[in-house]
């Protein structure tokens, strides 16, 4: 089975408006996504996600606060093959922090939970925000 890792991103604004860091693929369907990827060698999803969090928006550990509660598994079907991703939830720092998009991103977004919901088209990819949207309304640290 693959598995692939990633960060839910979030910024509080300055009227503490929460929006979440989506990434636009920039091939096949051009889809929206947190940042994720494959998990390499014997990594564990912790670290799949921080590297792929740095590869695909230049974000690292000192860039983000991480919500080590928040852990959300998924599933789904690639070309009829099952596939775990595991999110994970961080914070960043600056809501005005630079994000560098790599090759495989052509755009980005910092969306509402609502909005961010329009983006993504896979159920499950929302659920888990809706899930870290309530996370973080309970456990918000100002």
């Amino acid at each position: 089975m693959s598995a692939a890792a990633g960060f839910i991103i979030f910024r509080q604004t300055k009227d503490s408006a929460i929006e979440y860091l989506l990434l636009q693929t920039s091939y096949g369907q051009h889809h929206w996504t947190p940042p994720k990827g494959h998990l390499d060698g014997d990594e564990s999803p912790l670290q799949a996600a921080e590297r792929e969090t740095k590869e695909e928006a230049g974000l690292d550990k000192n860039d983000l606060e991480y919500y080590d509660k928040f852990e959300e598994k998924i599933t789904y079907e690639v070309n009829g093959k099952p596939k775990d991703v595991y999110y994970f939830l961080a914070r960043v720092h600056n809501a005005e922090q630079k994000i560098n998009l790599s090759d495989e991103h052509q755009n980005l977004s910092w969306s509402t939970l609502q909005g961010a919901c329009d983006l993504v088209k896979h159920e499950n990819t929302q659920s888990v925000l809706k899930k870290a949207d309530d996370f973080i309304k309970t456990n918000l640290k100002n």
